[in-house]
């Protein structure tokens, strides 16, 4: 009778907690297949892919933008905030119709939170072959330090 009312066990006080675990295990994999992580939803809507690795001196941002000349980009860095924006030009087209087109052109715009506040008198950006490279330097002050402790 009281497994009828508590199949589970949950409020019957029989379901280990490794069983537990295994079930909210179970329900993250479920729920990470039906829902696009951040980046790929940015990338459906025709932001540009990008990769982040942080370090305790500063941040590598590596952003893919094929198509993108340097004068239709622009990047703006604000304390711990990254913003791409830009322009794809379409390519040369003729008369023809497309059979499949799936390069997309138009305007770009993508923001980024980052793990700490950076320098932005010491970026330096680099687009070569459709790919960004961002050096992004973290101030001196804002750097872990070791305290001495004395006693």
């Amino acid at each position: 009778m009281a497994a009828a009312l508590h199949p589970f066990g949950f409020l019957g006080g029989t379901a280990s907690a490794r069983e537990l675990r295994r079930l909210r295990d179970e329900m993250d994999r479920l729920m990470d297949g039906l829902a696009p992580a951040a980046g790929e939803a940015a990338m459906a809507a025709g932001s540009p892919a990008v990769n982040v690795y942080a370090g305790q001196d500063g941040i590598a941002v590596v952003a893919e933008l094929p198509g993108v000349e340097k004068e239709d980009l622009e990047v703006q860095a604000h304390q711990d905030t990254l913003t791409l924006r830009g322009t794809r030009r379409p390519a040369a087209e003729g008369p023809e119709a497309y059979h499949r087109r799936e390069r997309r052109s138009g305007s770009f715009a993508r923001s980024l939170q980052l793990p700490y506040r950076i320098d932005p008198d010491r970026i330096e950006a680099h687009l070569e072959n459709g790919v960004l490279r961002l050096s992004l330097p973290r101030p001196h002050e804002d750097k872990p330090r070791r305290i001495a402790v004395s006693g």
